[in-house]
């Protein structure tokens, strides 16, 4: 097979390529695809494991460009990264580049993936973030940074940090440290994909950063601004994405339905989607009949919770049919949190039944993180009050995290919270909503606090030492 004959989001494999020089490369393992563009894999090329980067399309040629040039770029001014071993432009229009494989490697993504969960900024956290700024500040000493930085671009080998990925990498003056102007936007860029929780260490974490480049006086409020603007086009980049085809989501949307799928999940999740209800059927369900019936569902090696949002008669339909479903909303505002790095479970489909674009029954598909609520992990001690630390933290935490964002839950009771690998997660996202302005989401917070502590007898220890510690707005304050 030709290069430009690759089709499809999952060519088979192995697949034996034909090059323009003659040579063979055997494809064993796709490793990133984005159709008829770009196909980034693992193959066998001359007796040895090589990565490959297969270029198709009307921007094959520019993009080409841009991956050698970053990779010479890098090696020039001896940045670790993979080595280049062949590249070529073919008549047809496509294009490949073969870089060394980095056998036992891990990205900086997924070692962040095994600690983001934890208290910030943990042990494991500060080692990763660590490891990732020292390599930012070695680039930006000679004169570079990557366009497109993020954690999956950094790979470590055992202490050994590599970048990959030069079609992103830039220069300004190779060679020389960067200006500060644009070292700042760059380091906004990696702290805008961190939960707004790290912003607190900022100073702290700039440490690692700084030992390695210390050119210039790094402004701190500058870097904030910075972040801040970032992170917001982060979130509504990420939202849209979640209802549109992309690498992260795949989406069938027409007049007659709609389906939406994180990818990484969809294959196990085919035989499902066709028949949610069979599953639900089939499942142990906590609630059934009103507007939703709520199932939780064993599917292959997976534990899920599936949520339908019922239709109860024709007047509940007229109000319903011309506005995205709340099974469409509670989609967006979990990818929402996912993105702020605020826990809930993580929605993997949202399915809505449509005639002519009116909107019927819809399903969203979770990931299951099991069903202690806070009030039943709270229970033993609301006569006392004694509650562990660790709990009042999280749920301190999780307030926190809402004030930080302006997000607002619409019905925070104490059932719509669960108790998770020591973190809340938040649930029933149906009212969600995230505030433009400081003055409507304090309202929206007093209700949301006054709510969640209606779930304990005013006056009991449990009660009170709550009141004592969730957080509060200036103007929700209790008067004296």
């Amino acid at each position: 097979m030709k290069l430009n004959q690759l089709s499809g989001r999952t060519p088979a494999l192995p697949v034996s390529l034909m090059l323009e020089n003659g040579q063979t490369l055997v494809v064993e393992q796709w490793l990133r695809v984005l159709p008829e563009q770009r196909y980034v894999g693992k193959a066998q090329w001359q007796g040895r494991s090589v990565l490959v980067k297969i270029l198709l399309g009307s921007k094959a040629a520019r993009q080409y460009q841009r991956e050698q040039s970053g990779a010479q770029l890098l090696s020039e001014q001896k940045i670790p990264c993979a080595q280049l071993l062949e590249t070529q432009q073919q008549s047809d229009g496509s294009a490949y580049l073969l870089f060394e494989f980095i056998d036992n490697a891990q990205s900086l993504a997924d070692a962040w993936l095994e600690c983001s969960a934890e208290q910030p900024l943990s042990e494991r956290q500060t080692t990763v973030l660590g490891q990732a700024l020292s390599t930012v500040a070695q680039m930006h000493l000679r004169g570079l940074w990557q366009s497109d930085l993020h954690l999956d671009n950094l790979l470590r080998q055992d202490n050994q940090l590599y970048v990959v990925d030069g079609g992103g990498v830039q220069s300004e003056h190779a060679g020389q440290p960067l200006s500060q102007e644009k070292a700042v936007n760059n380091l906004a860029v990696f702290f805008a994909q961190l939960p707004s929780a790290f912003d607190v260490h900022l100073e702290e974490l700039l440490i690692h950063y700084l030992l390695t480049n210390g050119e210039h006086a790094l402004r701190l409020e500058k870097l904030q601004q910075q972040i801040l603007s970032i992170r917001q086009w982060r979130v509504k980049d990420y939202l849209n994405k979640a209802g549109r085809e992309c690498s992260l989501f795949s989406a069938q949307i027409n007049l007659f339905g709609l389906r939406v799928i994180w990818r990484a999940a969809q294959d196990e999740l085919e035989p499902l989607l066709s028949a949610p209800d069979n599953a639900i059927a089939g499942g142990h369900i906590y609630k059934t009949g009103g507007a939703a019936t709520v199932a939780r569902v064993k599917h292959g090696q997976r534990t899920l919770v599936i949520k339908r949002y019922n239709i109860k008669n024709v007047l509940h339909w007229l109000k319903r049919f011309w506005r995205p479903s709340r099974a469409w909303h509670s989609w967006r505002e979990g990818h929402r949190l996912s993105v702020l790095g605020i826990a809930t479970p993580q929605p993997l489909a949202v399915i809505e039944n449509r005639w002519c674009g009116l909107r019927g029954s819809a399903w969203l598909i979770s990931e299951y993180c099991g069903e202690q609520d806070i009030i039943d992990r709270l229970a033993a001690y609301t006569e006392d009050g004694a509650v562990p630390e660790v709990e009042i933290v999280a749920l301190v935490e999780l307030l926190n995290a809402l004030i930080r964002e302006k997000i607002s839950h619409g019905d925070l009771k104490g059932h719509n919270i669960l108790w998770h690998q020591q973190r809340c997660y938040l649930i029933d996202l149906d009212a969600m909503q995230q505030h433009q302005s400081m003055r409507s989401f304090t309202r929206a917070y007093l209700k949301d606090r006054t709510r969640l502590l209606r779930n304990w007898p005013p006056g009991s220890p449990l009660h009170t030492l709550l009141d004592q510690r969730l957080p509060q707005l200036p103007s929700s304050c209790p008067e004296d």
